[in-house]
């Protein structure tokens, strides 16, 4: 993909603070989630500076080469949970979540220094692209329920029965979901200039205003059904971010728990995850590396970017209690943008930390409704699932050795194929990775004897 800005270039600043909002935007839904997901006191303006911190951090040890922002992980939903559920009190919880962290960061260490002795040609010969391409298209292929999901949904309103609640309408909701996929679409394709670059800034303002608009005739008649923003989040607003997590250290309250039997069940939660999620972590580095046409497998090298990554994660938990990941709508947005300025995910980074402490900002993100971020999310998705796919183009796909692997992993990864072991859940793309990896060696194990027959004659 031909990109606008590279790497290094360095958009005029007006440019580049509007660039950074958009990636701020198409990263937020997905990075706030997590701590409402889990509750007990977490605060989505502290998970908002974690994801801003551990971006620096990342970006500071790949040497600012790889434009890529980390947010909260949704693969560690399940390990947070039992993070709680196994502590004593909430103080040993926020502990819980810095450790779990830390265990996980780890893992990424000791795989990046194993990498760095031992290289990554093996990585090619273990994930090709008949194996990373398909891989990487379920990664948004993965996600397309969610934002088909969200396309139908604005904000959950309590009505006078504090038993019921009602909703907007559907219909309205999607109609704001169009509106917004819609906009972007045509700023991307007959924009010129600044408007091609930023088109889901645009989408989403458009989109955000015909649901404004829905809204307060809904307010003014109180037709429940026209009600698709919530605004009553500015009345509520947190002025600060809540970093609750410090007191683990600062006020500790641990009451009689065993400490030492609560860290072990946090390294069983976390460790087998970051596994798990080491192989997303090179897919949408295969991923990115294919849009800016630049192998950052080999520059910075995948040992960075996993030390980027697992010290990174550890750093946004640190503040905001979710380890970090690299992310599919960053990845996404910088292929439709065509910008990889990595100038513009550092500007990001800091917009992130900086917009944790203006209460009025992080509640007007908040109250961007599901169906406005769903038209959105369409776009982004699709163009990780097209950029996969690009991955296999060179592929023969005639040969029935290729087409099983690419048809395994498809299905697979579509089909939701998950494993749950206990606390640990392997994500349908991890199963579809993993599932593609053993039907590459099985259907190569003939060439790999021909191979060596080959080269014993040879000698």
């Amino acid at each position: 993909m031909k990109m606008i800005y590279g790497v290094k270039d360095r958009p005029p600043v007006g440019r580049l603070i509007l660039f950074a909002l958009q990636q701020l935007l198409a990263i937020l839904a997905a990075t706030i989630a997590v701590p409402m997901a889990i509750g007990n006191g977490m605060s989505s303006s502290a998970a908002l500076f974690g994801a801003g911190a551990g971006t620096l951090v990342y970006l500071a040890f790949t040497k600012f080469k790889s434009p890529v922002f980390l947010g909260s992980s949704f693969a560690f939903l399940g390990s947070m949970s039992a993070a709680f559920a196994g502590a004593a009190t909430a103080t040993l919880g926020y502990l819980g979540l810095i450790v779990g962290a830390v265990f996980a960061g780890l893992v990424y260490v000791v795989i990046a220094l194993v990498v760095k002795f031992a290289g990554v040609k093996w990585i090619n010969k273990v994930m090709p692209a008949v194996v990373i391409g398909p891989t990487v298209a379920i990664i948004g292929l993965s996600l397309a329920g969610n934002a088909v999901g969200d396309l139908m949904k604005g904000n959950v309103y309590i009505v006078a029965d504090p038993v019921n609640t009602m909703a907007c309408s559907p219909y309205l909701a999607f109609l704001c979901g169009i509106v917004t996929l819609a906009v972007t679409i045509v700023c991307s394709v007959y924009g010129k200039k600044l408007l091609k670059m930023i088109p889901f800034i645009i989408g989403i303002l458009a989109g955000y205003a015909l649901a404004a608009i829905f809204t307060a005739i809904g307010n003014a008649a109180n037709v429940d059904a026209l009600k698709i923003i919530d605004f009553s989040k500015f009345n509520d607003m947190q002025w600060y971010p809540d970093f609750v997590f410090i007191t683990a250290f600062i006020n500790p309250d641990y009451g009689d728990a065993n400490i030492g039997a609560y860290i072990g069940t946090i390294a069983v939660a976390y460790v087998p995850v970051a596994f798990v999620v080491f192989a997303e972590h090179l897919a949408d580095h295969k991923n990115i590396s294919s849009i800016i046409e630049h192998d950052l497998l080999t520059d910075p090298g995948l040992s960075r970017t996993l030390l980027g990554d697992g010290v990174g994660s550890i750093v946004g938990a640190f503040f905001g209690g979710c380890p970090n990941t690299t992310y599919g709508e960053s990845i996404g947005c910088v292929a439709i943008s065509g910008n990889a300025s990595v100038f513009t995910i550092l500007c990001t980074a800091i917009l992130a930390i900086i917009a944790s402490f203006v209460a009025p900002f992080v509640t007007f993100l908040a109250t961007i409704p599901s169906c406005v971020m769903g038209g959105v999310c369409i776009a982004l998705y699709g163009f990780i699932a097209v950029s996969g796919l690009k991955m296999i183009q060179n592929v023969d796909l005639n040969e029935n050795k290729n087409l099983f692997v690419v048809s395994v992993i498809l299905i697979a990864g579509v089909g939701g194929m998950q494993l749950q072991f206990g606390q640990v859940t392997i994500t349908s793309v991890a199963c579809a990775l993993i599932l593609g990896i053993l039907t590459n060696v099985l259907v190569n194990i003939k060439k790999k004897k021909e191979d060596s027959e080959e080269e014993e004659k040879a000698e």
